[in-house]
């Protein structure tokens, strides 16, 4: 589902100060701030990835690197963004544009990847939630008019019986939460012309609304508000109209995403699969969808692939962790609304099998019909060596009280994954007391590591740029700093670049800030205890890894008969 990432600095204005808002310059114009996830954590405290330190460490060992193909699937991407254009991964064996499926592989003008999503009459932008399709689905099987029917499917479909009741219950808080939110928004964004009217034709600043003394309570809380936005950098001190411009901008986020949600994602008389043409009940069905890259609302997904491997260009100073060694194969299978497993099975089979070695997964939902098909899809990638990266989740949540799917657990219970190749990231913040992005997922079983989630600075749809926060963000920070290990060290598994990124991370007693559990640190809330460093994973990763089996990259002189004797190839 498309998380609410309304920008950061409007909510730490909004719903009080952030954990990490201590800058006082304008973030559009803060060139630390927004590069701030790359930072080494040893030289400066602040908890970023180790960017620069890694590709030095790695270059000064002789190492070439390889380019690696990293599949973002997603709700679409802007191909011809220019953070992007240049680092995309493009079909070798396609003819772009000639109507032919030139490489025989059930997809036709698929240059720069697939979209699951679309058909021939156009693209699915909103789609219902999950627990509205389980609950469309299975309501007259399971509460039909007949009783003894009911009760007989219940006996005879124990877990899709449990599943509807989840999902019921679910829906049921849900949908009166997002109607509730959105009147709240839309009534907010009704008030900004009185709220803006209360400075007066006056700058917001401290001294201006110190002056203003309000009437009625409607003034008393514009007044409010106004106090907490004017915290932000990104509007103190501006002109009404500028602050008038802030504030709608923000309010439109906030009703883009909650107005769907009421009027469509928990709508049961609403579903827009027909847009796509399959034979949606057929699980197995591979080949449907069309090649729009981009589809309805390409923001998101050109956010996360702007982290992995976006270009500075022109005055824009913002590059991707693996900007100079990854392409991106632009998989569309994230609505706004759930995404369904069928495409989300489909999405990753069409990345192995088109070369991707790497898989970012930013998105999750709550319960799972299909989750045996996608199951098979990671076993399937873990087969051919694929490394799987996904978003633990934006809901404050314990990961084994809170479902979010897809997931390498078969039970919550279990010990351990059934699979070696997925990695599942929580979010972080450049606030080394509160290190924990407030809204991230966390458990010290099933969220392996950390890594930056909040006031990440990347592209966005539209030539644009933007900052953006959530476990979104957290993963391609993850998929771009295991595209740099792969790329220098083309022989490591994925069970490898994950040891490596865990056994390395830069760890933190700070507390987690969970409300339920307010003694618990953060070091105890994931696997690894910490926020990953690229230099450190790469030095772990040649020294364990890579000099015990190199591969012939070091140098571009044939080896002789005798030291070839010495070269081993793991299998």
């Amino acid at each position: 589902m498309k998380k609410f990432f309304i920008s950061a600095l409007f909510l730490s204005g909004f719903l009080g100060f952030a954990q990490s808002a201590t800058t006082t310059l304008d973030p559009m114009k803060d060139k630390d701030l927004m590069t701030w996830y790359h930072k080494d954590f040893a030289t400066t405290n602040v908890y970023g990835v180790n960017t620069q330190n890694a590709y030095k460490f790695l270059n000064s060992k002789g190492l070439k690197p390889k380019t690696v193909t990293v599949a973002v699937l997603d709700s679409g991407v802007q191909i011809d963004h220019p953070a992007l254009k240049n680092n995309l991964w493009t079909n070798p064996n396609e003819i772009p544009g000639n109507g032919i499926d030139d490489d025989k592989n059930g997809y036709i003008d698929d240059v720069h990847g697939w979209n699951f999503i679309g058909g021939k009459d156009g693209d699915v932008g909103v789609d219902n939630l999950e627990v509205t399709r389980v609950i469309r689905q299975y309501k007259d099987i399971f509460e039909g008019p007949d009783t003894a029917t009911n009760k007989a499917n219940q006996a005879k479909m124990p877990e899709e019986f449990a599943m509807y009741m989840k999902s019921k219950d679910l829906y049921t808080k849900k949908s009166i939460e997002a109607k509730q939110n959105y009147e709240f928004y839309n009534n907010l964004n009704k008030s900004i012309p009185s709220m803006v009217a209360l400075l007066n034709g006056k700058n917001l600043i401290a001294e201006n609304l110190a002056a203003i003394k309000p009437t009625t309570q409607e003034d008393a809380k514009n007044l409010q508000i106004l106090s907490r936005v004017a915290q932000d950098p990104a509007v103190a001190g501006k002109s009404p109209e500028e602050v008038q411009k802030f504030l709608s901008d923000q309010m439109k986020e906030a009703l883009d995403y909650y107005e769907p949600q009421a009027t469509k994602q928990y709508n049961l008389d609403f579903d827009p699969r027909s847009i796509v043409g399959d034979d949606y009940s057929n699980i197995n069905e591979k080949y449907y969808g069309n090649n729009h890259y981009e589809g309805p609302d390409a923001l998101h997904g050109t956010h996360v692939a702007g982290i992995i491997a976006g270009l500075p260009n022109g005055d824009e100073i913002q590059y991707g962790v693996a900007s100079k060694v990854a392409k991106i194969m632009t998989i569309r299978a994230v609505p706004d609304g759930d995404e369904r497993d069928k495409d989300i099975a489909n999405g990753i089979y069409y990345a192995v099998n088109n070369g991707a070695k790497i898989v970012n997964m930013s998105f999750g939902k709550s319960v799972s019909p299909g989750k045996q098909k996608v199951w098979e899809a990671f076993k399937y990638a873990q087969d051919k060596g694929v490394l799987l990266v996904h978003a633990a989740g934006n809901d404050n949540a314990d990961l084994e009280k809170d479902d979010n799917f897809p997931t390498n657990f078969k039970k919550v219970t279990d010990a351990k994954p059934f699979l070696n190749n997925v990695i599942t990231v929580g979010a972080s913040t450049n606030d080394d007391a509160h290190l924990r992005a407030s809204f991230s997922n966390y458990n010290g079983k099933m969220v392996d590591v950390f890594a930056p989630g909040e006031q990440i600075y990347s592209s966005v749809a539209g030539n644009k740029y933007q900052y953006l926060q959530g476990t979104s963000m957290a993963s391609p920070v993850v998929a771009g700093a295991a595209a740099v290990l792969l790329a220098y060290m083309p022989n490591l598994t994925p069970a490898q670049i994950i040891e490596s990124l865990e056994k390395t991370v830069n760890k933190s007693t700070a507390n987690a800030d969970i409300s339920d559990a307010p003694n618990e640190t953060f070091n105890k809330i994931s696997v690894s205890g910490g926020v990953i460093d690229l230099y450190k994973a790469a030095v772990y990763a040649y020294d364990h890894f890579y000099k015990k089996n190199p591969v012939k990259t070091l140098n571009k002189k044939a080896p002789t008969k005798k030291r070839n004797k010495k070269v081993k190839h793991r299998k």
